[in-house]
């Protein structure tokens, strides 16, 4: 079936002059647009005549393709001789000395980007490891895509990456055959040199890069068998741990500039409002304050924009604060003032009473849910979700004469340059964004508005400025995850399995960040994990409901899987036991015996992912279910009062299942005591990061699961901090057991898989042990 019906997205038309900032008028066009026309790339144009874009990246084909690009130097040639050393492409440089630099172009945030991409350019430059240095790469166009979320820097750019460091090897190999005078077949590098296979004769990495550096540069080259693999596959020190562990690693918050004063804002505590009346004298007398700055209101849609506010800016960050308090500002709630959870809750619930866009269908589910005699109906409530990374937003700008200088925890600085420059209605080639470490993302920091309200600032002081957000910033007035509302049906035939089965969701969309009138869940984000439901029922519907957004919707860790994930394998549960049947056995045989399942046209699904390439193999999702029943020990008796509970989810194109142990004590407290989680993702690039990003999930899962929940009242959110939005803590943090399938299929994404199954199979845990149903999150017994 089509899934690009209803696309629609506002769009740039960049060939119009009178578009451009500083001509004038800013002007908007509605468009429809398929999916892959969107994720190439669509610019928005904001109100105030401030011009503002998005750049959501592109299919793994096209990003493959790009980079693929520049490893053959049709955008980066190589390095000319006698200019520092050979660089037959972006990725790669090998100096005189030996020592090699590679460039990694995505974030890292803890996930190990920087470690896994020179592991695989090295893997086949075949580099001493010890004398590899990684370097960030700054937002630039040079790299392709750099946007590091959807689980995409590893799945993305293996091939690409490992065609870079192929190609510089074969360069080499091929300058040492020149100066030999034989053949370069005859020649292999390995372990940082290139030795001659006839006589044993060798040349180091730097002996030959000035002559490499003056050969054409190849399409491709051959790549190595997997069976000789020496760094992929295997675990790989963090290349950041002895500079985080110590200190010295520089995170947004760390950096300092000459000249930098310091800034923070008060702003809307409901998404829309405006200053009203401002009174700043208070302010102006705390020492150090140096300026009130008052930036603009927010206008719809609201793309990347800063939310406007009241900014202080001072000597030192105490004076920006205590300033900040100190500022009596009264606030117009503008369209969203009356937004209430509660009210909000119920209207999610009246829309999936009644019919809504059908996304999927295969039989007839209405009729078959009509004439059943045996049905089950269960109603599933997500509440808004905040992403909490470790480190608020921060960043430093520099305005100059000629352009503007970022530093900044952001996950996607290509959009960060497009945004600062439009907002200051430079070029893009304008604006240098240096990336620091992320002290956490989660999606949070792909959004580059606390980057524009930096340099709007900068601008405004003509000075360097530091602008730091706190907790009660990040918490109160970040793009949140969707609330949800679902309801799901199935009919039973007298075997216990069902005959029909209907999902309908409702949640405010993302996509009503970029566009006006997006009232309900866009197709890519049925696709995760509602649309792609696998089990093999004969008469299957999914229906999208209206749900009107009223807050700033944004990415968090796995999307709309969170929400889906929760509501299938909760449900599943609910119907294996009402057919008197082991949770496991009853997935399994819901799942159906293995097969290829093929539910897109055109090839393309949510992310862009290319079905062509990344089959959807239930084959896999039945054997991570049953590996994880079996390290869990799933049949054998357990402690009196535990628990078990299970739940399989696919997710950026990964297979994991997860098997929850509980305990519920007489006064409702939950306590978790193991976790077993099996991961199938293809090809593992390093094994302990993979690990560590499984046991993360599982973390950040239970944390939303037990705790998460952002509420508003008369507009505003009402959490600001810990106390009201607590993550999990140590106390609470059980055994995480993971197993990695052994595979040598294409890598696929480990950022985001390992929390969609946690809160179901928590949920089914905690029903197995108390015969109490949890629908909603958080859970409260």
């Amino acid at each position: 079936m089509s899934r690009h019906a209803d696309d629609f997205f506002l769009a740039l038309d960049a060939a119009e002059d009178d578009a451009r900032p500083g001509a004038g008028d800013a002007a908007a066009w509605v468009r429809n647009l398929s999916r892959r026309d969107f994720v190439k790339g669509t610019l928005a144009v904001v109100g105030s005549g401030m011009v503002l874009g998005v750049f959501v990246g592109c299919s793994e084909e096209e990003a493959n393709q790009a980079v693929m690009d520049m490893i053959s130097g049709a955008t980066h040639g190589p390095r000319a001789p006698g200019e520092g050393g050979f660089e037959p492409n972006v990725w790669v440089r090998i100096f005189p000395s030996g020592d090699v630099e590679i460039t990694n172009s995505r974030s890292e945030m803890g996930q190990g980007a920087r470690t896994a991409m020179a592991v695989i350019v090295a893997e086949e430059l075949e580099a001493d490891w010890a004398r590899v240095k990684v370097v960030q790469a700054p937002g630039d166009a040079r790299y392709g895509d750099q946007n590091t979320d959807g689980s995409r820097s590893v799945r993305n750019l293996y091939t690409p990456l490992r065609q870079a460091g192929a190609v510089a090897r074969r360069m080499l190999e091929q300058a040492a055959a020149d100066q030999w005078g034989v053949p370069v077949e005859e020649c292999r590098g390995r372990g940082h040199q290139v030795t001659h296979a006839g006589t044993g004769r060798t040349l180091g990495y730097g002996e030959l890069a000035e002559a490499a550096s003056a050969l054409p540069v190849p399409e491709e080259s051959p790549l190595k068998d997997p069976g000789d693999f020496r760094y992929i596959g295997h675990t790989v020190a963090v290349l950041d741990g002895q500079d985080i562990a110590t200190g010295r690693a520089v995170f947004g918050a760390d950096v300092s500039v000459p000249g930098m004063v310091y800034a923070c804002i008060q702003r809307s505590p409901v998404v829309g409002g405006s200053v009203a009346s401002m009174d700043d004298t208070q302010t102006r007398a705390v020492p150090g304050v140096m300026d009130v700055v008052t930036l603009p209101a927010l206008s719809f849609p609201v793309v990347f924009q800063p939310i406007g506010g009241v900014a202080v800016v001072a000597s030192n960050t105490w004076a920006a604060l205590e300033g900040r308090r100190r500022l009596s500002v009264e606030w117009r709630a503008g369209p969203n003032g009356g937004h209430e959870s509660g009210a909000y809750r119920r209207d999610l619930e009246a829309s999936v009473d009644a019919p809504g866009r059908v996304a999927r269908s295969e039989g007839d589910a209405d009729a078959a849910l009509a004439a059943a005699s045996s049905k089950l109906e269960a109603r599933y409530y997500v509440p808004y979700l905040a992403h909490a990374p470790m480190e608020p937003p921060a960043c430093v700008a520099s305005v100059h004469e000629n352009g503007c200088e970022v530093w900044a925890p952001t996950q996607d600085p290509q959009t960060a340059q497009a945004m600062v420059a439009m907002a200051l209605g430079m070029q893009p080639q304008q604006v240098l964004v240096h990336v620091t470490l992320l002290g956490g993302g989660f999606g949070r920091k792909s959004k580059p508005d606390f980057i524009v309200e930096a340099a709007l600032l900068s601008r405004a002081v003509a000075a360097p400025v530091k602008l730091q957000w706190t907790r009660e910033d990040e918490i109160r007035h970040g793009y949140y995850h969707a609330v949800s509302a679902q309801k799901l049906e199935a009919a039973l035939g007298d075997d216990g399995m069902p005959t029909a089965w209907r999902h309908r969701t409702a949640f405010p969309s993302i996509m009503s960040t970029f566009a006006p009138g997006v009232a309900g869940p866009s197709d890519d984000e049925l696709g995760l994990g509602a649309f792609s439901v696998p089990f093999q029922i004969p008469n299957l519907k999914l229906e999208a409901c209206d749900a009107p957004a009223h807050v700033r919707i944004g990415w968090l860790r796995s999307v709309s899987n969170i929400h889906h994930s929760f509501a299938v394998n909760s449900f599943a549960d609910e119907l294996a036991h009402a057919a008197g049947r082991d949770p496991k056995e009853y997935l399994l045989d819901l799942i159906g015996p293995p097969r290829v399942l093929d539910l897109y046209d055109g090839g393309a699904s949510a992310y862009g992912v290319d079905t062509t390439v990344y089959r959807y193999d239930t084959g896999r999702l039945r054997n991570v279910i049953e590996r994880a029943a079996a390290a869990s020990g799933w049949g054998t008796p357990l402690p009196e009062g535990r628990a078990r509970g299970i739940a399989a989810h696919y997710s950026f194109v990964t297979y994991v299942a997860q098997v929850v142990e509980v305990s519920v004590d007489d006064q409702g407290r939950v306590r978790v005591h193991r976790v077993d989680c099996v991961c199938d993702c293809g090809q593992v690039v390093n094994p302990d990061r993979v690990r560590a990003q499984m046991e993360g999930g599982v973390v950040f899962g239970l944390s939303l699961a037990l705790h998460g929940e952002i509420t508003m009242a008369a507009g505003a959110t009402v959490q600001g901090n810990f106390n009201d939005y607590p993550i999990l803590r140590l106390n609470e943090t059980p055994p995480i057991y993971v197993e990695l399938v052994d595979s040598a299929e294409v890598p696929t994404g480990v950022g985001e898989p390992g929390v969609p199954p946690l809160a179901p199979a928590l949920a089914n845990a905690i029903f197995a042990a108390t015969g109490r149903r949890v629908r909603d999150l958080p859970i409260r017994l």
